[in-house]
């Protein structure tokens, strides 16, 4: 019940939620009329962070030795490190490296040395056996290489005697404030795990969308029953009072529906209705009653399950599902089901059209999901563009950057999307090329600018043709 086209569309929404909320790096500020310590405290914390930036093959200094910089940028496992990617790519740090630190000179010198106790470290050792490596674990990485490495080397804390405000205490202090900023990163822990159970609930609750509308029809049906019941009852009843047609009443659909084994089920556990919605059922009853649909339906000879059925597909599609007053109230019932009432009404009308096309008692409603696949597929997605940010953003600024794309024209909702595409593209094998780039312009086309589908179309092709030729995507 709930498809690949949905998850997607969960997936960006709760990426881009989760962007705009996540913690980042918390950069200190020089203090105001700073003590000796304090001063080199910060300069050494700055350095301390670009330094381990270098050991991981960026260019902090325009005349650092390019060949070892080479040779650094050449592992794979520091340069492909999530922290550190994300430390590059953060404004602050880029405006200190535009300005190019004086003071992180004075460590070039043991920058090799440094560089080769690390990968000869047992932290290093363990790090590069793991199979899959989360933020988590990048984290762990190089506050421990900055705690027991470069904390604890004498050549290290010698280049760092040569800025003249050296302390000692300043130096335990810079180190600590650079382990601080690191582990700040890992802030967005909680604010990811709220992202998982967001998208878990949305999903849970588009299901939730499914049984409310299904269930629909039992609430019509009984107030029409109670009106014809009050109409036997009242002052002078007319005969057509006291021997209605029930047709309508008696419809089997909202019997099957009702009686329906996954239908009590839910119910136990979600008791959901729609007695509180008076005016939204009794407006949608009377239209219902005033429409061609209802009238063709009451005059014809005989009725089946199969014309019940049908005349409940077409009251959903031409009444319910478009109704502005269910948009509102739905609205005001849960902040996904505007956004999920047009897939999970389409799963409605197959539901129905099963329904007619069978004969079994009691229904069988459609699965949560198709398949296990399915199930994971949502979170998997969600934790692959995650874990995977920095690297996927920058397959993107490639082309971004190029003559023929303005990077004006990059809004926010854009990268996102394109993001969770390549994350697409490169995790599932299984699932053709086209279908990922036409779900995803569909997605940009609905939910960012006018212009998004085109353009992200075409950074999604630039991007696809470089992975191609990096040996990275072969479908």
């Amino acid at each position: 019940m709930i498809n690949r086209v949905l998850i997607r569309i969960k997936v960006v929404q709760l990426l881009y939620s989760y962007l705009l909320t996540r913690s980042e790096f918390k950069i200190e500020a020089l203090p105001e009329s700073p003590t000796r310590d304090k001063r080199f405290a910060h300069a050494m914390y700055i350095d301390t962070l670009l330094f381990i930036m270098q050991l991981s093959g960026f260019r902090v200094q325009k005349d650092f030795d390019s060949a070892l910089l080479s040779s650094m940028g050449d592992n794979k496992y520091l340069n492909s490190n999530k922290i550190i990617r994300a430390l590059a790519s953060d404004d602050r740090l880029r405006s200190v490296i535009a300005k190019e630190s004086q003071s992180l000179s004075n460590f070039n010198e043991c920058a090799k040395e440094i560089f080769d106790k690390i990968i000869n470290s047992s932290i290093y050792r363990s790090y590069i056996r793991l199979k899959s490596k989360d933020v988590n674990e990048d984290l762990k990485f190089w506050t421990v290489i900055i705690a027991t490495v470069l904390a604890k080397d004498e050549h290290f804390i010698e280049c760092a005697r040569k800025n003249a405000d050296f302390t000692l205490s300043g130096f335990e202090r810079g180190i600590q404030m650079a382990i601080e900023t690191l582990s700040s990163y890992s802030d967005t822990k909680s604010t990811l795990n709220e992202a998982r159970n967001s998208l878990d609930k949305s999903l849970d609750k588009a299901r939730e969308l499914y049984f409310a509308l299904l269930l629909l029809p039992v609430e019509l049906t009984r107030l029409q029953d109670q009106k014809l019941d009050a109409a036997k009852h009242k002052y002078l009843p007319s005969a057509e009072d006291l021997n209605p047609d029930t047709r309508f009443v008696d419809n089997i659909f909202p019997k099957l529906i009702s009686e329906a084994p996954a239908v009590k089920d839910f119910l136990k556990d979600n008791p959901i209705g729609w007695e509180s919605d008076f005016n939204l059922t009794k407006n949608l009853l009377d239209k219902i009653l005033a429409s061609d649909i209802y009238k063709n339906y009451m005059n014809k000879p005989a009725v089946d399950r199969a014309a019940d059925c049908d005349f409940w597909r077409a009251v959903y599609k031409s009444i319910i599902l478009p109704s502005d007053e269910l948009a509102e109230v739905l609205e005001s019932k849960s902040v996904f089901w505007n956004d999920d009432i047009e897939i999970m009404g389409t799963f409605v009308l197959k539901t129905i059209k099963r329904i007619a096309n069978s004969d079994k008692e009691p229904v069988e409603l459609l699965p949560k999901f198709k398949d296990d696949e399915d199930a994971r597929f949502g979170s998997e997605l969600f934790m692959f563009a995650v874990n995977n940010l920095e690297e996927y953003r920058s397959y993107i600024d490639k082309f971004i950057n190029a003559t023929q794309w303005d990077p004006e024209r990059l809004a926010f909702m854009d990268g996102v999307i394109m993001i969770t595409a390549i994350a697409e593209l490169l995790n599932f094998p299984a699932i053709p090329l086209p279908v990922t780039l036409n779900e995803y312009i569909e997605i940009a086309n609905s939910y960012s600018s006018p212009r998004s589908g085109q353009f992200i179309n075409g950074i999604l092709y630039s991007v696809i043709n470089f992975l191609r030729q990096e040996g990275k995507l072969s479908k």
